[in-house]
């Protein structure tokens, strides 16, 4: 039986892959996963700007090819994409679910959101960010992936992980949502907190809690990375998320 459909969104510097650990555990579960792959990471054409709308755009093609609930899960920066499909196609969305990701009020971006908190720079991977030869994106060198991303997990999945990240478009990564109260604000969203985070640490991450209300929350001592180091607790925590909320009725003014 098709509970619906997972679709799950990376963040910076990653791909599809960081979904792989949940994608047997969600079918199992009776969930149809869909780990995609964004544009603005990897490579691109030389002056290339993908920016938030490119992006979004190929989430909200994916999920008009699919019939029966959505739901999305977006890790990290996927959260801004998580946001912007949601407030696009609040009709077609069943939950949205934020995995230590930037759950942002509507023209902020995470920077925004450090400023205001006043928190000591750089935060999180920033010192590490090398830039690509163009100038036009950035590189996390894989030491610094293992220690601030990965640290919770096994040393060998930890460094295969690093070594999995690729380079990113700035355009593509630093981007603010645009969202409403009356399209956006409905859909059902669930908070996936992780303790132990030195990317997007756990002070950020109430913040965003706080500034945008209405989520469930769900506490993790993990790092940034709980697809690997906190595996069935994630899991639980978006198909019991998932089976709450299930399928819903949206009014005239979502559509």
């Amino acid at each position: 039986m098709n509970r619906g459909h997972v679709v799950l969104i990376h963040g910076a510097w990653a791909g599809s892959w960081v979904w792989d650990a949940l994608l047997e555990p969600l079918r199992d579960n009776g969930y149809e996963p869909h780990p995609l792959t964004l544009p603005g990471v990897g490579s691109w054409p030389e002056g290339a700007r993908t920016d938030l709308d490119d992006v979004a755009d190929v989430v909200v093609a994916h999920i008009d090819s699919l019939d029966g609930p959505v739901f999305v899960v977006g890790h990290s920066g996927g959260g801004i994409v998580a946001t912007q499909v949601a407030e696009r196609l609040p009709h077609r969305i069943a939950g949205v679910v934020y995995v230590a990701g930037m759950m942002l009020p509507s023209g902020s971006n995470f920077g925004d959101l450090c400023g205001d908190l006043r928190l000591p720079e750089p935060v999180g991977i920033s010192a590490w960010l090398e830039s690509t030869p163009d100038g036009s994106g950035t590189v996390v060198p894989p030491e610094a992936a293992a220690a601030v991303f990965f640290h919770e997990s096994s040393a060998g999945d930890a460094i295969a992980a690093a070594r999995k990240l690729l380079p990113q478009l700035e355009t593509a990564r630093l981007m603010a949502p645009t969202w409403t109260p009356e399209r956006f604000g409905p859909v059902p969203r669930l908070y996936v907190e992780a303790t132990l985070d030195r990317s997007v640490p756990l002070v950020t991450q109430r913040a965003m809690q706080a500034r945008v209300p209405g989520a469930r929350v769900v506490t993790l001592d993990s790092d940034h990375a709980p697809q690997l180091s906190a595996r069935a607790a994630l899991l639980t925590a978006i198909v019991d998320f998932c089976a709450l909320v299930g399928p819903r009725t949206v009014s005239a003014q979502e559509i």
